[in-house]
Formats: structure tokens, sequence, C-alpha cells
């Protein structure tokens, strides 16, 4: 068995897990961030991709909206590259209700959310699409953003203070004696060999898995699994995040990302933390509510249907309302003395935007039990440093500004190196995904990280195959260097199987029209010109 030794295990790849790693890492307490599969593949990677304003909230959840909007603004000043400030519209229609018009009104004024209204014919003019069926708009300070890119950063960041991490790397049990937590054991799902960690401190930030960490000593946290559903359309149908003004609820939120739009949400109450599946029923369901915001949306392409879970915490004087019903807020356990256990904290509930503020409370938390006086220091340094303008100069004109920029926000210092090898061989400028401007030199870079263990890891890091073909041309483009990389053709068949596969789930539920010709194109692409046979498709 393998034996570790660190201050504190923080156990969760998500956002928040790596945002505790940060943290820890900036006050300078060693850490160790363990995770299952790979970093952002679960809810953090599995949302609308809005950085919230806190406008959803003002009426219900007074609280969460003021942390949103603090957050909100910390976030676009320490990363901007992960954000576009696209604003956000509220929409109010004809048939909704007045009353909580005026609530939300006066709920921005205490949160502290700045609202401006917008004249009904210059919203028409700058958003086409938008139905003329609303009455009112306000205009907010919502924005979009990349949660692969925020994550990232936050790692590398951590990486330069000490922080260390394991992915596919699962905890077993937490490792107890006379109710104090030594550390976990855990095991290495790439090698299957065992590991001891100890350590003073385990935060337990594992999302929609947190409640199975705490019960695997006894312990019980109370987390409610809320599935939403989302569809994906090929082209950027809005400049700025639509919302309906109204009580928040299904398919009211269209939130543009790059050259796609995505609309949702649903909410269904599930039993398992990574059911991700969206049937046809789903889409009906998602298409016949966002007529109300764009009458004719089913002449618009989707190109894909996606589901994440939201861990929502399920206090006890709350345990009878279920998904929209249960507060978007956070809580910090806090074991000690909820189950007399000490040094195990869990942080549950929250979303993506107060992340930061999150892993604050928890280290925070840490550092007073480790007596380390050191303050936190994150809502104030950026996430990654400006890179020198001969470095971002010379990408421009090797790859084109927009390829460049694109390939600059993904490696930032990284981006030395893969520059410096298109300069010497310009062919490894071409691109392997032409949707997300992914170069065969920024793939090979990729490759070489030893925590890229599948095509799927190297879709997280690169955002090949995550365009509007779906991996229909950039996968088959790839084979040579993932044929390499993985020493082989039958590794490398395997990794498409994963990964198509796991494409093809997000695909089947749209799967008509224009879409359906290019599923069909792709299938052809692999059995024809890569050679599969139908037997190796997934199903």
């Amino acid at each position: 068995m393998r034996q570790i030794d660190t201050q504190v295990v923080v156990i969760g790849g998500g956002a928040t897990g790596v945002g505790i790693l940060r943290d820890l890492s900036l006050r300078g307490i060693p850490a160790l961030l363990l995770e299952q599969g790979d970093l952002a593949h679960g809810t953090s990677s599995r949302f609308h991709g809005l950085l919230h304003s806190g406008g959803r909230y003002v009426v219900k959840d007074g609280k969460a909206a003021q942390e949103c909007i603090e957050e909100n603004k910390i976030l676009k000043k320490i990363a901007p590259h992960c954000i576009e400030e696209t604003s956000g519209w509220f929409v109010y229609l004809k048939e909704d209700d007045p009353n909580y018009l005026q609530l939300w009104i006066k709920g921005c004024a205490q949160a502290g959310i700045p609202i401006k209204e917008v004249p009904l014919e210059a919203a028409f003019r700058l958003e086409p699409l938008l139905t003329r069926q609303a009455t009112r708009v306000f205009e907010v300070p919502d924005a979009t953003v990349d949660g692969f890119k925020l994550l990232w950063a936050n790692l590398k960041s951590a990486q330069k203070y000490g922080g260390n991490y394991q992915t596919y790397c699962k905890v077993q049990s937490l490792w107890l004696e006379n109710r104090q937590v030594l550390g976990v054991y855990a095991k290495d799902l790439i090698t299957g060999e065992m590991i001891q960690v100890h350590s003073k401190i385990v935060v337990n930030a594992a999302g929609p898995w947190s409640s199975e960490i705490a019960s695997m000593s006894g312990f019980d946290v109370q987390i409610q699994k809320d599935k939403g559903s989302l569809l994906v359309f090929n082209q950027r149908m809005f400049k700025r995040v639509i919302n309906r003004l109204r009580k928040p609820g299904d398919g009211d939120i269209f939130v543009p990302h790059e050259t796609v739009t995505i609309f949702g949400t649903t909410s269904h109450t599930v039993e398992l933390a990574d059911d991700h599946q969206v049937d046809e029923q789903d889409v009906t369901y998602l298409i016949g509510l966002g007529q109300n915001l764009v009458e004719e949306i089913e002449q618009y392409r989707i190109i894909r249907a996606f589901a994440g879970i939201r861990p929502l915490y399920e206090s006890v004087d709350a345990l009878d309302h279920e998904g929209r019903g249960v507060s978007r807020n956070f809580a910090l356990i806090d074991h000690e003395q909820k189950d007399g256990v000490r040094g195990l904290v869990s942080i549950v509930g929250g979303k993506l935007t107060t992340y930061r503020m999150m892993a604050e409370k928890v280290t925070d938390w840490v550092a007073g039990k480790l007596e380390v006086p050191t303050e936190c220091r994150t809502a104030e340094e950026p996430l990654q440093n400006e890179l020198a303008t001969a470095v971002w100069d010379k990408a421009r004109q090797l790859l084109g500004a927009a390829a460049a920029d694109k390939m600059m926000e993904r490696l930032n210092e990284q981006a030395g190196s893969v520059v410096e090898a298109i300069a010497r061989q310009p062919l490894l400028g071409q691109f392997v995904c032409e949707c997300e401007m992914v170069t065969q030199a920024e793939v090979l870079h990729a490759l070489q990280d030893p925590a890229v263990h599948s095509l799927d890891d190297l879709r997280r890091q690169t955002r090949l195959g995550m365009g509007t073909c779906q991996g229909a041309y950039c996968t088959y483009r790839a084979t040579p260097l993932l044929q390499e990389a993985f020493g082989g053709w039958e590794r490398t068949v395997k990794e498409y199987q994963i990964l198509l596969g796991e494409r093809w789930r997000g695909i089947t539920p749209v799967l008509w029209g224009e879409q359906l010709r290019e599923s069909e194109l792709a299938r052809a692409l692999f059995l024809n010109v890569l050679g599969f046979k139908a037997e190796e498709s997934v199903e």
C-alpha cells in the first residue's frame, strides 16, 4: 500500500474542491486533492454556464442573491479570461405575475443588484429573436463562464504554490481513530494500487457524492440530487443571457456561449449522482417551454442534450422541499459539532458562481484548526498572470488572432512552448478541431500531461469534439496523434468508443432533421474512413 503524508485531503475535483486547493496552497497549507474521475467531469461542467448576477434568487433567497452579485464582481476581476461579460436580460411577458415583478425589482435593490430597464423598441432591435409577447425588459450584470477554463486556471494556480492532486483516485473510506480523522484510504483506478493518505484534516467537497463520502463512516449529510436537463443549439441565438422574469422554473433561460446557445433547465430529484440521461420527453418539454421566449424555436437546430446534478443541501427545517423549493445557498458542516468527529468538514450546496466564497469559508475553518494565521487572498490575486506581449504577438502571427486568443486562454503560461513548436514545425499549427480552433501542437502538448488518461480527458482540457460537429470530424483527424500516445490501434479504438458513446448519448434525444443527417455522415466516417466495424460501435 502506498503511503502519502499531507496536512489536508480535499475530496472532489469540481470547482469548489479545486478552489479550496488553491486557497489552501496560497496560505502555505500542504494539501492533496483526490478525484474519482477527471477534473470537472461532474456538476462543474454540466450546467448552463451562467455567472449569476443573483437576479434569479432575489425574491426567494436574498442571501444567495447577495453572495452571487459579490462573487460576480470578484470573478470578473480575477478570471476575465474565463468570462464573457454578456450582461443579462430579465424579460417580463404579458401573462406573468405583476406582483412578482414588483417583488423582483424591490429584491434587486435590497441585494445591491443594479438593474436598468431597456425600452422594448431597443430590445427587439438588439435581440431580434426575442418574443414580441415581452412587455418589459430589465438588464442585469449576468455573464457567461467557461467552467473548464475556470477550473483548470484554479488548479494551475494551486500547483504554483505547492498544491497537489490525483485524478482517477477513488476514496474508499475515511481513516478514523478515537473519533479523530487521520486521513483516507483510496484506490488508484488506473493502477489498482491502494493508497493510505495521512492528514490532519479531511474536506468533503464531493458535490452530488458528498452524502456517499460521509456515509462511508456512518455520517449523514442530507444532499438532494436534483437533475437539470439542457439543450445546446448550434448557433448563438442571443448576444445576452435571456431570463424569464417570473418565479424560477423550468425552461426559462437562454445562455449564449461562443457560437452556441444553451437552453434549460428542468428539475427532477434522482437517486444516482451520475444520472445524466436525457430522453426525448425532456427535449419535447423544454422546446414547448422555450416557445415562450423564442416563438419559432422549433426551426433552430439542436445539436445535443445533456444533464447535470445539482447537489442541494437539505437543512433540517427544509426536508419537505424538493427541487426548486430547496435553497441555492451553501452550508459548511463541522462534523465535530454534528457527529463528534474531529478533523472532518463537509461543504455542500451552493453554485459555481459562489465556488470561491465557499472555498474561502472552508479554508478559514481549516486554517483555524491548524492555527495558520494567513488570510485569504483569492479575491485579489488573479488566476493567471499576463503573458508576455511577444508570445501573444507570435501566436497571432502563426495562427491568426481568433485561434491564438483561444489557445492562449486555455494554456496561458504553458502557451510559450506550444507557440515555439508551431514556429519550428508550421504543420503543427493545422487545426485538428476547427470548431474550437485546437491545433495539432496543442493536442500533442495535452497528451504529454500525466493527468490525461483518455480521449475524454483530452476533450476536457482542449475542448476537442465539443463544437457544433460534436466530434464528427476532429476525432478522426486526431487519430495518428492518439494512436502514438495511446500505444496502438486497439487502445485508440477503445477510447473512440468511450468518447463517441458519451457524445451519442447526448445526440440521441435530438436525432432528427439536420442533426440526423450529420450523425449519419459521422457514422460513415468511422465505419468507412477509419475502418471501424459495426459491432465496435457503442449503443
